[in-house]
């Protein structure tokens, strides 16, 4: 099978997420600056989850540039990383509207490393698919950025239960990590 696709609908999705999140973001109720103070949390929620959302949509661009083909199990795993994805707005809104509260800034982590799990699980289909000797096998040899952001999102989620702002730390020093496209596959098809 073609990817064209699966990175259609992948796109369409993920702009439809970005969507729901940035409608749940609402006017303030008066003109002046202090107006805007009640809605700061839910600004920095939204912010903090695009620039994920960002994240996913451009690795996944790159990923799916070295790929050649696609087959069943990729498709599933697709809708799998989409599926965590797609619960992303309702996380955004809750640690929004509670101001960073122990309980969803713990249920944002679980859905940032489910996310993590997802895509990794999408990663390695498709080298099992592309084969051992493929140009993404060759690109994704090191899995470091992946595995300090499992740490930092175990981390964060542990620690959530105690200091709930800390916890955002790590899931954005996670971000931070990831804000650069991964390199590993560009690299790899300019050698071509």
């Amino acid at each position: 099978m073609t990817k064209g696709r699966l990175e259609a609908f992948s796109d369409g999705v993920l702009a439809v997420i970005i969507t729901i999140m940035v409608l749940e973001l609402k006017v303030p109720e008066g003109s002046n600056w202090e107006s805007l103070k009640p809605i700061i949390p839910k600004f920095l929620a939204y912010i903090f989850s695009f620039i994920y959302i960002g994240i996913y949509w451009n690795n996944h661009h790159h990923l799916f540039q070295a790929v050649k083909k696609v087959n069943g199990s990729i498709l599933w795993a697709n809708l799998h990383l989409l599926f965590w994805l797609s619960l992303m707005p309702v996380a955004t809104e809750w640690i929004g509207e509670t101001h960073f509260a122990k309980n969803p800034v713990t249920v944002y982590g679980i859905g940032l490393i489910m996310a993590g799990i997802a895509y990794t699980i999408l990663e390695n289909l498709i080298i099992k698919n592309e084969g051992e000797n493929s140009k993404i096998k060759e690109a994704i040899h090191s899995k470091f950025k992946e595995y300090i952001s499992i740490i930092f999102y175990i981390s964060g989620i542990v620690t959530s239960f105690f200091y709930p702002y800390i916890a955002i730390g790590f899931y954005y020093a996670s971000a931070l990590l990831w804000l650069v496209p991964d390199k590993r596959i560009e690299r790899s098809l300019k050698e071509d």
